[in-house]
C-alpha cells in the first residue's frame, strides 16, 4: 500500500468519523468520511477508493445494506466491516455478504491499529486478485494468438502438401513407365494422407489434436474414390470410435490405413473385379487403440515376399514403431486381416 491510499470511512457517529480520519491519516491514509450509508455509497460510486470501512449500526441503511450496495458498484473497493465486541454473528453475516474482513470496534488506539492491519491486508489481497485476473486474461489472449498462428501454419502446410501432390501427379503424367507411374501414385496417396491431418487441424476445434473418426472418414472416402472404377467398385467401410490423437500420431495412423487399404485394393481381389475393405478402430485399453483392416480377398501366404517394391511394408513398420505398436496378421481369416495395437 502506498501513502496515497484513499480510504472511505462510513459511520453515523460524527465524533468517531473525525477521530477515525485523524488516526488513520497518521497511519498514511487519505481519509474521507460519510455519516450515512446512502451518501457513502454515492461517494464510492463517484470516486475511486482503495478501501471502505463500514460500521454496522446506522439508522436508515445499516451496514449490511450498505455493504450490499457497495458490492454492486463496478470494480468495487474492498470493504472492512466494523462490528461491536460481542457480535460475531453479524461479522459472519458480513463476511458471507462479501466483506473482505471485519474489525471489532473498541475504545482506544488498538482499534485503529487493527483496522489499519485489516485494511492493508484487504488492499493487498485485492491487488493480488487483480494481478491474477490480468495474468489470466493475458494468458488467454496469448493462447488465442498461438491457436490462430498454429491454424495458419497448418493451413499453409496443407496447401504446400497439396502443391507437392499436384507436382507428383504432373510428374507421373509425364512418364510412360507404368511401374514408375504406380510408385508416384503411391507417393501421392501418402502425401494426401498427411495433408488430411493438417486440414483437420486448421478446421477442427483443436490445433494440436485430431478427431480420428472425422479424419479417417475423409481419408477413406478419398481412397474409395481413387481405387473404384465403374466396372470394379471398391467399398471401403469404416467403424471408428470417437477418438482424438496428437497430430503426429494421427499422421502415422493415417499413413498405415492408406497403405493397408491400398494394398487390399491392389492385391486382394482379381483385376477388374473390386470388393470390400473394412476398417475398425476402437479403444483397446487405457491409453491404447486397436486398428483392424481386413478384406475377403485371396489372402497372403505365410512368409511370402512383399508384392510390389516393398516400400509400403517398410513404411507401415516405421509408422507402427512411431505408435509404439506392432502390426500382426490374423492367419485364421480367409482374406487378409491386419491388426495393430498402439498407443494413443
Amino acid at each position: 500500500m502506498t501513502e496515497a491510499s484513499r480510504l472511505l470511512y462510513i459511520d453515523d457517529d460524527e465524533g468517531l468519523c473525525r477521530l477515525a480520519a485523524r488516526n488513520l491519516a497518521r497511519l498514511g491514509y487519505t481519509v474521507e468520511t460519510a455519516q450515512d450509508g446512502a451518501i457513502g455509497c454515492a461517494m464510492a460510486a463517484a470516486k475511486r477508493y482503495d478501501a471502505v470501512a463500514v460500521d454496522h449500526y446506522m439508522p436508515g441503511m445499516d451496514g449490511l445494506a450498505t455493504l450490499a450496495r457497495l458490492r454492486g458498484i463496478e470494480d468495487a473497493p474492498p470493504v472492512v466491516y466494523v462490528t461491536g465486541s460481542e457480535e460475531g454473528r453479524i461479522a459472519v453475516a458480513a463476511l458471507k455478504a462479501g466483506a473482505d474482513d471485519y474489525v471489532v470496534k473498541t475504545v482506544g488506539e488498538d482499534f485503529f491499529s487493527l483496522l489499519d492491519t485489516a485494511i492493508r491486508q484487504a488492499i493487498a489481497r485485492r491487488a493480488l486478485e487483480r494481478d491474477k485476473r490480468a495474468a489470466e486474461t493475458e494468458l488467454r489472449e496469448s493462447n488465442a494468438r498461438l491457436e490462430t498462428l498454429l491454424r495458419e501454419v497448418n493451413h499453409r502446410v496443407a496447401n504446400s502438401l497439396q502443391v507437392v501432390s499436384a507436382l507428383v501427379q504432373l510428374q507421373s503424367s509425364a512418364l510412360a513407365d507404368p511401374p514408375a507411374q504406380a510408385a508416384l501414385a503411391d507417393t501421392r496417396r501418402r502425401i494426401e494422407a498427411i495433408a488430411q491431418v493438417h486440414r483437420r487441424l486448421y478446421t477442427g476445434h483443436a490445433v494440436d489434436r485430431v478427431a480420428i473418426d472425422d479424419y479417417l472418414g475423409a481419408l477413406v472416402a478419398e481412397l474409395e474414390e481413387t481405387w473404384s472404377t465403374p466396372d470394379a467398385p471398391y467399398a471401403v467401410r469404416l467403424a471408428c470410435d470417437p477418438i482424438e490423437m496428437q497430430a503426429d500420431r494421427a499422421v502415422s495412423l493415417g499413413v498405415i490405413v492408406n497403405e493397408l487399404v491400398s494394398n487390399a485394393c491392389k492385391y486382394a481381389y482379381p483385376l477388374g473385379v473390386g470388393g470390400e475393405v473394412r476398417i475398425a478402430l476402437g479403444q483397446a485399453d487405457e491409453g491404447r487403440f486397436r486398428l483392424v483392416v481386413e478384406d475377403d480377398g485371396c489372402g497372403i501366404e505365410r512368409d511370402s515376399a512383399p508384392r510390389g517394391t516393398g516400400v509400403g511394408t517398410r513404411v507401415i513398420a516405421a509408422m507402427a514403431r512411431s505408435l509404439r505398436g506392432t502390426l500382426d496378421y490374423d492367419a485364421s481369416h480367409s482374406g487378409v486381416r491386419a491388426v495393430l495395437v498402439g498407443a494413443l
